[in-house]
């Protein structure tokens, strides 16, 4: 049965195709990767898939109204998606990221502008932890309040074995996935009060154990950990912690490590499709807002249908 073919017009104009069965081209990205180079549809990242098939605008409803948020990798991407969606639902925000990538985060703060928002840009490497306390001052000061705070930077290569993973690259991994979310998350709890939240981004991975990414695995599993952990600290101040955990998305990250295999990544989960960074996003909005106000130390899972344990 030939897959019905999906187009959305994205924020910058171009068609955007994703169907079950989609072919993912084949690209030669290298890190860090900007989402202004991807070749082929764009991320979706306001558009939300709809009952038959197609795609609508997110409606918003104001659930963030006047709060303000941290969001590292915030340039492209979920991190992206997450801006705009968290603009168009009424919250300001400062986005942290790579230097490399100040062609992609101006088009972040275009995109959150339109909706009437405010963006912040911050460029800085999270994975030191000055910069890290750089970034929450910086938020404290251009926004006067720090009501969310988005975990999101991350960094993968493939590695198929052991012997192969390098102890420079389990250590950088690790000094982009995990460190700074500690560093952050206290940095930023000095300045957050009651009914603030933090969201962590994990991974599917940190579930299945995927073999090929070991370092990157272990790191999100850490992280599903500080998540559960910090929650328990927290909970008591009525700040919740919770993690998002997505599977295969559309994202520069997919073929600036994955290459050949990204086609792989999209059709091996049970929809047989990319996950869009809009798709993750609205579980970033729905554990921001008062929606998911008795859920904390827990992690949810867009993932396109596979089935964990956690």
């Amino acid at each position: 049965m030939e897959a019905v073919k999906n187009t959305v017009k994205s924020a910058t104009g171009k068609d955007s195709q994703f169907t079950s069965g989609h072919q993912v081209p084949i690209q030669d990205m290298s890190q860090p990767s900007n989402q202004s180079d991807m070749k082929g549809p764009d991320p979706v990242n306001e558009e939300v898939p709809t009952e038959d098939g197609g795609y609508q605008t997110y409606k918003a409803a104001g659930k963030l109204k006047g709060k303000k948020a941290i969001i590292t990798g915030g340039d492209s991407g979920i991190g992206r998606a997450i801006a705009i969606l968290y603009a168009m639902e009424g919250a300001d925000s400062i986005i942290a990221y790579l230097p490399d990538e100040q062609k992609d985060a101006e088009e972040t703060k275009s995109q959150v502008e339109k909706h009437g928002q405010k963006c912040y840009l911050f460029p800085t490497d999270v994975s030191k932890m000055e910069n890290c306390k750089k970034l929450v001052e910086e938020a404290k000061s251009k926004m006067g309040a720090i009501n969310i705070l988005v975990n999101n930077a991350a960094y993968q290569n493939m590695i198929n074995g052991i012997a192969e993973l390098s102890e420079d690259q389990w250590l950088k991994t690790f000094d982009t996935n995990i460190h700074p979310y500690f560093y952050l998350s206290k940095y930023a709890l000095a300045h957050m009060k009651s009914g603030d939240t933090i969201i962590n981004s994990a991974s599917v991975n940190a579930y299945i154990g995927r073999p090929d990414l070991l370092d990157y695995t272990s790191s999100k599993g850490a992280i599903v950990s500080f998540t559960r952990g910090l929650h328990n600290q927290q909970i008591s101040y009525g700040i919740r912690v919770n993690a998002v955990c997505p599977g295969p998305v559309w994202t520069p990250l997919i073929p600036s490590t994955m290459k050949e295999y990204a086609q792989d990544q999209f059709s091996a989960t049970p929809m047989g499709r990319p996950g869009q960074p809009s798709e993750i996003a609205t579980c970033f909005v729905f554990l921001a807002s008062q929606d998911s106000s008795l859920i904390s130390g827990q992690s949810l899972h867009p993932n396109g249908g596979v089935v964990v344990n956690g």
